[in-house]
């Protein structure tokens, strides 16, 4: 994407999307340093539809925007951005990152909004590490990170326009969670690394996906090595779908009036300073 070599798990041939989640893309890398901010990472670009979404774990990432907002979240945070009407914006490796060097490694997912939400006025939500609601386990082997929806009895602090359930798992070797899922909800897990045993029976190794039927009311996953997981589940939308490139609406008429609104500049304009 962009030149940026990454690993994508949704959508695959066949599987469009997973109703409401529509992409998720794994970009892990050792940035080699020696570089100025502005050569590395993605550049000013548009979205209009849905909430393009982050997941930080290593490094971080400086989002810049059209709507005034500028932010660096480190490992272990969230950049939830909902781009509503439309909205332009960049996400960069830190300065420090573009310089030195070091390990970098985000997870993007694009969740879907219904279509009465896909024009509102366009929001961003910096969620650090530390703000984030945790859940450990007794045994001190599986941590739950709670980023949005009611998650083992927690609930995330992000808002969202329909139901959704998403948190970050860590577990240890030898721990394991039950996590249940609201009836009416499609859900999916992505594996980053380690081994897993999810439900009993399934074996999980890095970069798996794991798409539930919604005939069950939670989800098993144990740790065969130490492994990072996310729960991406949410109820389905079941409306048209229409898509290009960075715009997600319901009709193609939509699309090209998207196309049209930023070329004249009615999703704002992004121009990146560097200190």
């Amino acid at each position: 994407m962009g030149g940026i070599i990454l690993d994508q798990a949704l959508p695959l041939r066949g599987l469009e999307q997973i109703d409401p989640f529509l992409l998720i893309h794994h970009w892990s890398d050792a940035m080699e340093g020696g570089k100025h901010p502005s050569e590395v990472g993605v550049g000013p670009h548009p979205h209009r539809g849905f909430a393009p979404v982050t997941f930080i774990f290593e490094g971080g990432v400086h989002h810049r925007d059209s709507i005034g907002n500028s932010e660096i979240v480190h490992a272990g945070g969230v950049q939830w951005m909902h781009s509503g009407k439309g909205i332009v914006h960049s996400e960069r490796p830190t300065k420090l990152l573009a310089k030195d060097g070091g390990k970098f490694e985000i997870i993007q997912f694009w969740v879907n909004v219904p279509s009465e939400f896909k024009m509102v006025d366009p929001y961003y939500v910096p969620l650090h590490k530390e703000a984030t609601p945790t859940v450990v386990s007794k045994d001190g082997l599986v941590t739950t990170s709670v980023i949005c929806g009611n998650v083992l009895g927690t609930p995330g602090s992000i808002q969202t326009q329909s139901p959704l359930q998403i948190a970050r798992i860590d577990l240890k070797k030898g721990g394991s969670v039950e996590i249940p899922i609201e009836l009416d909800h499609n859900a999916l897990i992505y594996q980053l690394d380690g081994k897993t045993k999810v439900n009993g029976e399934a074996n999980g190794s890095a970069k798996d996906m794991f798409w539930f039927a919604n005939d069950g009311e939670a989800i098993t996953i144990e740790a065969q090595e130490d492994t990072r997981v996310i729960l991406l589940a949410g109820r389905p939308i079941e409306e048209p779908l229409a898509t290009y490139g960075p715009f997600v609406m319901n009709t193609q008429a939509e699309i090209m009036t998207a196309l049209q609104d930023y070329q004249t500049g009615k999703m704002g304009a992004l121009n990146e300073t560097f200190e």
